[in-house]
């Protein structure tokens, strides 16, 4: 599968690049209160480790916006703010040293704040994000349109681009998010025909954790398979780590990002010879920290086993009482059923270890060359940082 981005203009949130030919990016937004500063690095700092590239509070009130030059001098990501009718808080933000603003200009009131913010946001070089949202859209499209449609919502982002437009801004990205999956595909995809402005992904209040990853995984992989998408945010009632997990595997999925390892795992059946759902999550457990990209096999019998295992980097095949061991395509040796975990962490702890050995240390990112093709053919991002 080769996925053909659509061509967007590229602007940058602080050291991070979104649309053009930059990789798609995870974000992901705090659960805390921005006013405890104690709670919300500590909750940043578990999403940076997970990956996550750009990261979003609330900026509810001036307390809020007061703590965001500790937060931002606290973190090693970009950092935005989250900001809605106060204009006074957005300015607080933009000196606070924040990389992007996700406002509305419409609900921040007369031209002249607008003009205010805007003009700060364009001396500092900070982005903006127009997050359109179903759930709140204006009073006069929705008696227009009668509900929220698809067409109701690209009018909503088209009216606010042109606030920012007209002030001689162009550091926009934009969302059109609904908590119906058809009605966001819709509206991004309409979007997507009449503006090139980069697009930040994702399905508002998708619900809980399977749930919301369901549903994103539908929303977005739809998109994103038709080249449409930027940056994502998965929306979920639950950590938001795992938010930015999720938003790995679709990308990994979709072989528009790979970071991290890969557990294939087969369903299981009556066949199986091991413990194949203990194996793979004690796996995925034991390795999250590693960023390396990495697949890993996991299957609990002979008959697929040894095919399927040949096409991972390292790969097990259960067997009565023993585990066939691969590694690059090569049955290494057969190792009991009590270690196998253990064996296989460790392989794959030496396996990192080797490239990052071998991976030439003063080599900037941007030489490292174009993306290598994996096993399927397919051109695939590397994220080993």
């Amino acid at each position: 599968m080769h996925v053909a981005r659509r061509k967007t203009r590229k602007i940058s949130v602080g050291s991070v690049s979104i649309g053009g030919d930059a990789p798609i990016a995870i974000q992901s937004m705090t659960t805390t209160d921005t006013r405890d500063i104690k709670a919300t690095l500590a909750e940043i700092h578990r999403l940076e480790e997970a990956g996550c590239e750009i990261i979003r509070v609330a900026v509810p009130d001036t307390e809020s916006a007061d703590a965001l030059p500790i937060i931002r001098a606290g973190i090693h990501i970009p950092l935005i703010a989250d900001i809605h009718f106060d204009y006074h808080l957005a300015l607080l933000a933009l000196k606070a040293g924040v990389e992007g603003l996700r406002i509305n200009p419409g609900n921040i009131g007369s031209r002249e704040r607008v003009e205010r913010i805007v003009r700060m946001a364009k001396d500092q070089g900070v982005s903006i994000r127009i997050g359109v949202n179903a759930g709140s859209l204006e009073r006069e499209l929705l008696e227009q349109y009668g509900y929220p449609t698809a067409e109701a919502m690209v009018e909503s982002a088209m009216r606010h681009i042109r606030i920012l437009e007209s002030l001689d801004f162009y550091d926009i990205k934009v969302s059109l998010k609904a908590s119906h999956v058809g009605l966001a595909v819709d509206a991004y995809r309409l979007f997507s025909k009449q503006s090139d402005y980069p697009l930040h992904l994702g399905i508002t209040e998708a619900g809980t954790e399977i749930t919301g990853a369901v549903k994103s995984s539908v929303g977005l992989g739809l998109l994103l398979a038709e080249g449409i998408g930027d940056t994502i945010r998965v929306s979920l009632a639950a950590d938001p780590v795992t938010e930015v997990r999720v938003g790995f595997e679709i990308l990994k999925a979709l072989h528009l990002r790979r970071r991290g390892v890969n557990v294939i795992a087969c369903p299981t059946c009556g066949r199986v010879e091991i413990d194949v759902f203990k194996l793979a999550t004690q796996l995925e457990t034991r390795l999250a920290h590693v960023t390396e990209p990495i697949d890993i096999s996991v299957l609990g019998c002979v008959v697929n086993g040894i095919g399927e295992g040949k096409e991972a980097d390292i790969g097990v095949a259960g067997g009565r009482g023993v585990g066939l061991l691969f590694r690059g395509g090569e049955i290494i040796r057969k190792v009991p059923i009590e270690t196998l975990e253990d064996t296989l962490v460790e392989e794959v702890e030496t396996l990192v270890s080797k490239r990052r050995t071998l991976r030439t240390p003063f080599l900037p990112k941007e030489a490292a060359g174009p993306p290598k093709p994996s096993r399927l053919g397919v051109a695939v991002r590397n994220d080993p940082s």
